[in-house]
This record gives C-alpha cells, structure tokens and sequence, in this order.
C-alpha cells in the first residue's frame, strides 16, 4: 500500500527568538506547535478574499481539532526555520494537515494537525470550500491515473 500524496500548500519562514528557549537550552516543545500555528494561520488568511477569514465577510472557517508533534532534532537560537505545510487525503467536512520544521534544510520536528470547516456562528461542521477541495482532488486524481497516462514521452 503507497502513501497517498500530500499537497504542499504554505511554506513559511519564521525566526527562532531567543525568548523561544527554555533552561534546557533548546527551543521550549510548546513553541513548535505555535511555528506550526503560524504557518496554518499564514495559509488560512491568504484563502480569504479580504484576508479576514473569522471575520468580515467570512461565514466559515477551519478549526483544529487534534494537533501532534514529532520532535526530531532540538531547536536552538539563533536560527531562520522553514516551516511546510501539506494538506492530505479530505473528507466531506475535514482534512489532515502535516508539517515539516526545517533549518538549514535539516528537519528538527514534523507535525500534523485535522481541520475542520465549521459554520461560523453555529459551530456545525459544513463541507470543505471548493478553493480548497479542488487542487486536493486534482492531486488524487493524478496519482491516481496509470503511469502511462501522466504526460511521459
């Protein structure tokens, strides 16, 4: 069985503060999740089309509903990260997003968080937005296609 793809959606580039530290001398586990935050937050307001996605015109929104980490290699300051997010496989009201951590081009953690869509004033899960369900079912639908119809000469 092979892994179904995962759709890069957000690349974020943050910096590690010397505040992130802890005593232990490394980067505190709690602020890999809050790297991870920002960069799901980057994505969520550049699908907005007046860039409010919890206010202003905005009817629904995504929530996260679990959220975990993996914590490869300690982060310490100072350090510019890359911070990827992917989207995977969806459902009719949520998807899976996965995070890579990255310095220098070395993964120090990955993550993964479920989303889903709520109407905002009810708090009721509603279906995907097609801006975001559309290149995720392109994706599918191109690893799903035989090898020899991808284009190859």
């Amino acid at each position: 069985m092979t892994q179904r793809p995962r759709l890069l959606v957000h690349t974020s580039r943050q910096v590690i503060r010397w505040g992130d530290m802890d005593l232990l001398g490394h980067v505190n586990n709690t602020l890999y999740f809050r790297y991870m935050e920002q960069a799901r937050l980057e994505w969520i307001y550049a699908l907005a089309p007046d860039g409010m996605p919890y206010s202003g015109s905005a009817t629904t929104g995504p929530l996260i509903v679990n959220a975990s980490c993996t914590f490869l290699v300690p982060l310490v300051y100072p350090g510019d990260l890359e911070v990827t997010m992917y989207l995977g496989e969806p459902g009719r009201t949520s998807v899976n997003s996965f995070y890579e951590i990255l310095m220098g081009g070395r993964k120090y953690a990955e993550g993964a968080s479920k989303l889903v869509w709520v109407d905002l004033a009810s708090g009721r899960p509603v279906p995907i937005p097609g801006e975001v369900l559309a290149p995720l079912r392109a994706l599918d639908a191109a690893h799903a296609a035989p090898s020899g119809s991808r284009g190859g000469h």
